[in-house]
């Protein structure tokens, strides 16, 4: 799980390339949970480690009522702008384990690529407290697709420049249900022009920055990759989107 002092401001510097360059997340994910957990329109939602609001405007455009909980400052003050004037959306300054929201005050917790900085055992308590009875918890975390061609080039390059972290763990997520869980995935995909491809792995809190004494060749290198792959000026990257949602028990 977390392994530096504070994790929530290692994106304060990335902020404008993940607005612009991170994926979002597939329309059919509202429909899914409306299926399995019977979410409505007009639910309310508190969306934790909000960002930029990528997975905040799923649930916004099928009318849910949503509260991003994010700690850092520069990420949120982004979310807030690009999110301005839309309806039924309000953003707080608060962590997965400390929200600041109030008792059984919504009936979804997300959490889009923001789960492994979570403390488990401190999440559960806070997500315990906030969820109202029968409420869900939903972990939904974009992962690219192995396959031949420019995804397994663009691996291969991302592990040369690049330190990238553990995947979500399953145990973890069963220590913050304190229970059983489900799963699905569907699927997704990112259209990237040349630019795009660079800020997409600029994005990132592993990549180097344009600091960095590496940044030059990770960029001729992508530019190398792009060359070879696109068709009509884009390349496609391929993801899965997992998804885990489950009731919360109470913390101990």
């Amino acid at each position: 799980m977390r392994t530096e002092p504070d994790p929530t401001l290692r994106f304060s510097s990335r902020v404008g390339h993940y607005e612009r360059y991170r994926p979002g997340y597939p329309k059919e994910l509202a429909a899914l949970l409306a299926r399995e957990c019977g979410l409505e329109p007009a639910a309310r939602v508190a969306d934790i480690g909000c960002g930029t609001g990528l997975l905040a405007r799923v649930f916004l455009e099928f009318g849910c009522e949503v509260t991003g909980v994010e700690p850092n400052p520069e990420m949120r003050q982004a979310g807030e702008r690009l999110l301005a004037g839309v309806p039924r959306f309000q953003m707080t300054g608060g962590r997965a384990e400390a929200t600041g929201l109030d008792p059984s005050s919504v009936e979804f917790i997300t959490a889009g690529q923001a789960f492994h900085w979570f403390e488990p055992d401190a999440a559960r308590a806070e997500f315990h407290r906030i969820l109202g009875p029968g409420g869900w918890l939903v972990l939904v975390w974009n992962e690219r697709q192995p396959a031949p061609g420019f995804m397994a080039e663009y691996e291969a390059l991302v592990r040369g420049f690049a330190w990238e972290p553990n995947r979500i763990e399953e145990s973890d997520i069963a220590r913050v249900c304190g229970g059983p869980f489900r799963k699905a995935r569907l699927d997704n995909r990112q259209l990237l022009d040349c630019e795009g491809l660079i800020g997409r792995l600029t994005s990132s809190s592993y990549a180097p920055l344009p600091s960095a004494a590496n940044y030059p060749a990770m960029v001729e290198s992508l530019e190398e990759i792009f060359a070879r792959f696109q068709q009509d000026g884009y390349v496609t990257m391929l993801y899965d989107t997992h998804l885990f949602y489950g009731h919360v028990a109470e913390g101990v």
